[in-house]
């Protein structure tokens, strides 16, 4: 993943949409291992080991604030801010939310914004690789193609180009320094609960604790949050924007995912640093973005208007069948 950046050429000519090679695919298995496949196992472990690990108030304060933090840092600053360009951040900000993006560990945020610009290219489509609309047909296709946008994709797929879609970060010497630090932002977000855990309990029990809480088991949670948004908020709920794909809005996972399964509207505006936009479609990343813009932060907030709303909704919602595989 952090690696995978460096795999690919810079070749005069055509650029190349997407990489396939063994290199690759061994780092993305390696970070499917490290950040998927133990962090669920560590969740298994800490709910198993009830009461013995039973969390208290220091670890609940702890997961809460690093589930907001690094989950806003992927809303707000690996999607709207970084992969949209939904408004304008202050440098001090777009680093930090870079930071805390990258310690929810799916991945360093070149790569995470290639791969999302990419997937609105090809939405539901062949390319696009983790639309749960390719399984194929019937209820096992379904269950396949659910199964593949949740979880199985991150496992092994092509991986896009860098200096095809994301040329205007490749530009950015101190975005590429950072983001070459992928894996100390990951580590940071786990010894950061660890010590606080330690300290506030005074105990080696409160850092374990801490990690437990606040990093093992908050990565897992994050990561099937945002990959519930691949994979149900393109198989069930409203759609009310034809948008040329099955995006669909998931009201009930609202404010759990940070605003990010009001999805067809994200797909009608995808500049909009507003993705809930309507009463009842709560958005806490838009209100962070204000709250950012009050504070000086954040400028140039971009939505779309009343009108280009309305316009958009009486074109009617219709659904756009996934060609198969």
């Amino acid at each position: 993943m952090a690696d995978a950046d460096r795999q690919i050429p810079d070749a005069p000519g055509p650029r190349r949409a997407v990489y396939s090679n063994a290199a690759l695919h061994r780092a993305q298995a390696r970070h499917f291992l490290l950040f998927d496949l133990l962090p669920a196992m560590g969740t298994v472990v800490a709910f198993a080991g009830l009461p013995a690990t039973s969390p208290h108030g220091v670890e609940l304060a702890l997961f809460f604030v690093f589930w907001l933090a690094t989950g806003l840092g992927l809303t707000v600053g690996f999607h709207r801010y970084f992969a949209h360009r939904a408004f304008e951040a202050a440098p001090a900000v777009a680093h930090l939310l870079m930071a805390l993006g990258s310690m929810a560990a799916r991945g360093p945020m070149i790569s995470w914004v290639a791969m999302h610009r990419r997937h609105h290219e090809l939405s539901d489509r062949p390319g696009d690789v983790h639309s749960p609309n390719l399984g194929g047909a019937g209820a096992l296709g379904l269950l396949r193609g659910w199964l593949h946008a949740h979880l199985t994709w991150i496992y092994r797929h092509d991986y896009p180009n860098v200096t095809r879609y994301v040329p205007d970060i490749l530009a950015n010497r101190a975005f590429m320094r950072w983001n070459r630090r992928y894996y100390f932002w990951v580590l940071l977000g786990l010894a950061l609960p660890a010590a606080i855990g330690g300290l506030a309990r005074w105990s080696w029990q409160g850092a374990l604790g801490g990690l437990l809480w606040g990093g093992v088991v908050r990565l897992f949670v994050v990561a099937q949050t945002m990959s519930a948004v691949n994979s149900f908020c393109h198989l069930l709920g409203a759609k009310d924007f034809a948008t040329g794909d099955n995006s669909r809005n998931v009201a009930w996972l609202g404010l759990a995912s940070w605003g990010e399964s009001h999805h067809n509207n994200h797909h009608a505006f995808p500049y909009s640093a507003a993705i809930g936009l309507k009463e009842g479609e709560l958005d806490p990343g838009f209100w962070f973005v204000r709250l950012l813009e009050r504070l000086g932060g954040a400028s140039r907030v971009k939505t779309p208007s009343p009108e280009q709303i309305a316009a958009r909704r009486a074109a009617g919602p219709r659904d756009e069948p996934a060609q198969p595989a």
